[in-house]
């Protein structure tokens, strides 16, 4: 189902690991401010309270003993919360929302990453979000090696449990997505995230005002 009955619209950015999607999303802010869009941003997990302190746990290093089912129900119930606190009232007031994050990392990574049954987590989604979904979906490609280098090179942050993972686990999140994509290529968008930056945000902004604004 898609969010007819919504005023607003809804993009969420996809990939795997190092890809830069969180750095495209910034990049397209001031893009999308000139053309005068209202936008929202946020993330999975996380974007409210309840679901910052979920990923918390989702996150945190320490938590190794943690069972790949309830890896994958945190998220769930961080995306429940968050869809009503925050991505249902931005839709509503007709807001153009960018969500880092969304569906499709639950079917990439607990399904395809962790072995999950994908169908169970199809049912999952649907009913953490009332059926609802993007009306497009950019996913940033990039080649396992080169994203885990980009990380490496790049590393700001502290480790957290995800970063902890194999090569292997990588390699099967991008097939997950790939196959996502092969699925759904009405919602679904490849961009080839091993450009440079600007090029990169060039060709995500091109598609957004094509899909949506051009007159």
């Amino acid at each position: 189902m898609r969010n007819d009955m919504n005023k607003g619209i809804f993009i969420s950015f996809e990939g795997p690991d190092g890809a830069g999607k969180t750095s495209v999303l910034q990049g397209l802010l001031p893009k999308l401010a000139e053309c005068g869009m209202d936008v929202v941003t946020t993330r999975e997990p996380g974007g409210v309270a309840i679901a910052e302190e979920i990923r918390s746990v989702i996150l945190n290093p320490e938590n190794t003993a943690m069972d790949d089912k309830t890896e994958l129900l945190l998220y769930i119930a961080a995306r429940r919360q968050h869809l009503k606190e925050r991505i249902l009232p931005a839709l509503d007031a007709g807001k153009l929302l960018l969500v880092d994050r969304f569906i499709d990392s639950s079917v990439a990574y607990q399904g395809f990453g962790r072995g999950l049954n994908v169908q169970d987590i199809h049912w999952l989604n649907a009913y953490a979000t009332d059926g609802l979904v993007p009306d497009l979906t950019l996913y940033f490609d990039i080649d396992v090696e080169e994203g885990l280098a980009r990380i490496a090179k790049n590393r700001h942050h502290d480790v957290d449990r995800l970063d902890m993972e194999t090569v292997d686990m990588h390699e099967r999140v991008r097939q997950g997505y790939l196959s996502q994509l092969a699925q759904h290529p009405e919602r679904m968008v490849k961009v080839d995230a091993s450009q440079e930056l600007e090029a990169v945000i060039a060709d995500a902004f091109a598609i957004i005002t094509e899909r949506f604004f051009k007159k």
